[in-house]
Formats: C-alpha cells, structure tokens, sequence
C-alpha cells in the first residue's frame, strides 16, 4: 500500500507535513496525523464498511488472534514514519489488514496533494509503490 521512491527534489518546505486524509485507491484512505514528532495513519475512510455478509469489516487476519475483532475503520495502520528531510519520511510501519502483514514504510510529498508512498519487505526494491492524493473531505458515499 505505501512506498516510496527517494529520490529527486521535492516541492515541499520543512514546515509542510501531510497531515490530513489522503486517498488510497478507490476503496479506501488514510487520515495521516503527527503522534510525537512521528508521522502516523489511520484508517479514515472506507467506501465499504461492512463485508459482503454485512457485517462491519474487522481485523479478522491480524496474526495476534486477541486482536482480530477491532473495526478496521479508525484502525492505525502507518507508524513511526520519521523526517529525513524536507518532506521526506522513513523508518516507518505499515500494518495490512488486508493480509494481516507488517511492512516497513516511506514516504515523500511531491506536492500539498500528492504523497508518494513505498510499503516493502527487507528492502524497498522490493515493496510496492503507491500515490495517494489528498481528500478535502471524505465522500459522502463513505464510511467510518
């Protein structure tokens, strides 16, 4: 879900964090927040809160099986992102409660909408790279 690629300039100032809810994909999004002069997310936005048995979407594949039964919506699932520069963070956690992994995570603001995040195993190389934009607000159609 969230990666990044470290390298080139950015737009951004040592003043600007990303805080505020960033979209995902089409299904979800993240409300990024400061927790101790780290960077951290949560889930602030989901288009389907409940699961196709209308249930409301828990934690069901979170490896500590005492954990399984949290709400996914409000869940924190990006921590201890720490600033390596002007709009730039790494050395963060990336929690999917999707497949119920934990990745290593970096992030870099290319602009005051655009947030370029890598989420990876070992070594970013092999992560994934995803752009999340900013939400002005959540969408009506949504959830959480």
């Amino acid at each position: 879900m969230v990666a990044l690629s470290m390298t080139g300039p950015t737009s951004a100032s040592p003043a600007e964090v990303p805080e505020g809810t960033w979209r995902v994909d089409t299904n979800s999004a993240l409300q990024i927040f400061d927790c101790s002069s780290l960077l951290c997310g949560r889930v602030g936005w989901l288009k389907n809160v409940r699961s196709a048995d209308g249930n409301i979407r828990r934690d069901s594949k979170n490896p500590d099986p005492t954990l399984r039964g949290r709400p996914v919506c409000g869940l924190i699932v990006l921590w201890g992102l720490r600033s390596v520069g002007a709009g730039s963070w790494n050395g963060g956690w990336f929690y999917n409660p999707d497949d119920g992994k934990t990745y290593r995570a970096a992030a870099e603001l290319h602009s005051m909408n655009t947030l370029v995040a890598r989420i990876y195993l070992g070594m970013p190389l092999f992560g994934e790279t995803k752009t999340l934009v900013r939400m002005p607000q959540p969408s009506s159609d949504s959830q959480c």
